[in-house]
């Protein structure tokens, strides 16, 4: 982080006794909103929803901490033809303090049919990570530091990932591993370079119908790294008519949220959350704004089909 965050009395000591849940987070990017992002969690979901999706996501983190992560995704897939095979792109870019990281990655997933309704997709995923370093922007930069003027440039990392898929149109579970390389990342809370840990995700859901113009939707994401305490998402969220969204979220030991989201012009769905941070670092930060915009092309089939919901 740039160097007015040194300024702020205690926090430096406050982030190092939350360094296990932060550094949690700073390995790979959070989503409050990951139940309309699903293929960035899980590349089984690529495909899934039947036609092309597009979305675009942006976060901005800790609001008033300079150097806090900044987040943005693009996402892109679709079936072929035959709707068994899914093919998607991601494009992820992720800064924190004095680092830079960019990742490409693209997926592709392979449905079986289990049942009138039940489906379980096997997804893959593999791309490229670039990461960049500029030891100056660093929160104990030292210009005679020997090793704080090794800046990172361009540093390519491949990473390849799989995921299970399982659901019907009412519900679904899926287990991921982001990637299965271990590459170096910034660690924040240590000022270093450090080797990356593999991430294990589950992610659930389903929707109830309350009445006809009422539907509830809670969701689950579970993150586990090795040495390090899992980090559960748990979100509520209530469909209106089939056009507005009302929802709370939960971080386990982190974080409160509040999610409000708008079906418009048919095809495009809008979604904002608040994250109020609920440790002691609130006191040095206004909360965390994302937003989604997400595309799905009109179905030509004219065969009727359930709606689907997530």
């Amino acid at each position: 982080m740039r160097k007015n965050i040194s300024n702020r009395k205690g926090l430096l000591g406050l982030l190092l006794t939350f360094s296990g849940l932060l550094s949690m987070a700073q390995q790979n990017p959070e989503y409050t909103q990951y139940m309309y992002n699903t293929i960035t969690v899980n590349p089984g979901y690529t495909g899934s929803v039947g036609t092309l999706e597009a979305n675009l996501l942006l976060r901005k983190q800790w609001v008033n901490i300079d150097g806090a992560p900044q987040t943005g995704t693009f996402g892109l897939h679709s079936p072929l033809t035959n709707k068994k095979i899914g093919l998607g792109l991601n494009i992820i870019s992720d800064d924190l303090g004095p680092s830079s990281e960019q990742t490409l990655v693209g997926n592709f997933s392979y449905t079986l049919d289990l049942g009138i309704e039940t489906k379980l997709a096997f997804g893959l995923k593999a791309g490229a990570r670039m990461l960049n370093i500029d030891w100056s922007k660093g929160r104990f930069y030292d210009s005679n530091d020997v090793l704080l003027n090794n800046n990172i440039d361009n540093k390519i990392m491949p990473t390849v990932g799989t995921g299970a898929y399982l659901y019907a149109n009412k519900w679904y579970v899926g287990l991921s591993v982001p990637s299965f390389i271990r590459y170096d990342y910034y660690d924040d809370v240590q000022e270093s370079v450090v080797s990356d840990k593999l991430h294990y995700y589950f992610i659930g859901g389903y929707v109830f119908d309350l009445s006809d113009e009422v539907k509830f939707k809670p969701s689950v994401l579970v993150k586990a790294v090795s040495g390090a305490p899992l980090s559960t998402d748990f979100s509520a969220n209530f469909l209106l008519q089939e056009k507005v969204t009302l929802g709370a979220s939960y971080r386990m030991d982190d974080s409160v949220s509040a999610l409000l989201g708008l079906q418009f012009a048919k095809d495009f769905f809008i979604g904002y959350s608040f994250d109020y941070t609920v440790t002691p670092l609130n006191k040095y930060n206004d909360g965390t704004h994302e937003v989604i915009l997400r595309y799905q092309l009109p179905q030509k089939s004219t065969v009727i089909k359930s709606p689907r919901f997530f």
